[in-house]
C-alpha cells in the first residue's frame, strides 16, 4: 500500500530537521518562520482573488508546509512537545464540539444561530468574560479595530464612537473605500503613519472597553 503524501510530508520534515539534514531548516524557530506564514497567507489570498486554481493549490501547499514545519519544531520542545497528530486532534475535536447542530442534538434555523452558538461555545471553552479576551493584538490595526468594535457590540459594551463620517452618503464598498483612502492620503500628506495612528486609537478603545466593563 502506497504512503499518502501527508505522511510523506511528515517524513520529509523529519529528514530536513535531522542532524544530517538541511542546516537552514534545522536552524528555524517558531519566531523565525512567522514572516513566511504571513507571506504565504497573503499569496494564497492573491490566488483566490485572481481565481488562479493552479496557484491556489500551490499556495495551500506552502501554507500546509508552515503548519507541518511549526508542528515539527514543537515536537522538539523539552517539556511541552506536540506534533502534527496532536494539532489534527485538537482541531478535529474543536470542530465537533462547536457544531452541535451537526454532531449533537442542537437545532438551528440558519447561519446566524450557527455563528451565535459557535461564539458562545468558544467563550465557554476559553473561559472568556471580557470583550477583550482572545483578541489578537498583532493583527493589522484596521482588522484589530474592526474586531474590537465587533466584540464591544457582542458583549454589549457602550462605546462613544461615531459610526459614520460627517456626511449623508450611503455606506457601500465604494463609499467606505473612498473615505478610508481619503483618510490614508491625508495621513500620508501630513507625514503620519496611518497604521500606527490607528493602532494607538485601538489601544485607547481597549482601555475604554476595560473601563466600561469595570463599571
Amino acid at each position: 500500500m502506497s504512503t499518502s503524501y501527508l505522511q510523506r510530508l511528515v517524513e520529509v520534515m523529519d529528514q530536513l530537521r535531522a542532524p544530517d539534514g538541511c542546516p537552514w531548516d534545522a536552524e528555524q524557530t517558531h519566531e523565525s518562520l512567522i514572516k513566511y506564514l504571513l507571506e504565504e497567507s497573503y499569496e494564497f489570498i492573491d490566488t483566490v482573488e485572481s481565481n488562479d486554481r493552479t496557484g491556489m493549490q500551490e499556495e495551500l501547499g506552502d501554507l500546509l508546509l508552515q503548519v507541518y514545519f511549526h508542528s515539527r519544531i514543537a515536537q522538539e520542545h523539552p517539556t511541552q512537545p506536540f506534533g502534527i497528530e496532536d494539532v489534527a486532534q485538537t482541531i478535529t475535536e474543536k470542530l465537533i464540539n462547536r457544531h452541535p447542530h451537526v454532531f449533537g442534538g442542537t437545532s438551528v434555523t440558519g447561519t446566524e444561530e450557527v455563528v451565535a452558538n459557535w461564539e458562545e461555545i468558544k467563550a465557554a471553552e476559553k473561559g472568556r468574560t471580557s470583550a477583550l479576551d482572545g483578541v489578537a493584538l498583532s493583527q493589522p490595526a484596521l482588522s484589530l479595530v474592526n474586531k474590537l468594535l465587533y466584540r464591544a457590540e457582542k458583549y454589549k459594551v457602550n462605546l462613544q464612537i461615531p459610526t459614520q463620517p460627517n456626511h449623508d452618503e450611503v455606506a457601500s464598498d465604494a463609499s467606505v473605500g473612498e473615505a478610508l483612502l481619503a483618510v490614508i492620503a491625508w495621513a500620508h500628506a501630513s507625514g503620519i503613519d496611518p497604521e500606527n495612528a490607528l493602532r494607538k486609537r485601538a489601544i485607547e478603545i481597549m482601555s475604554e472597553i476595560s473601563a466600561e466593563e469595570a463599571r
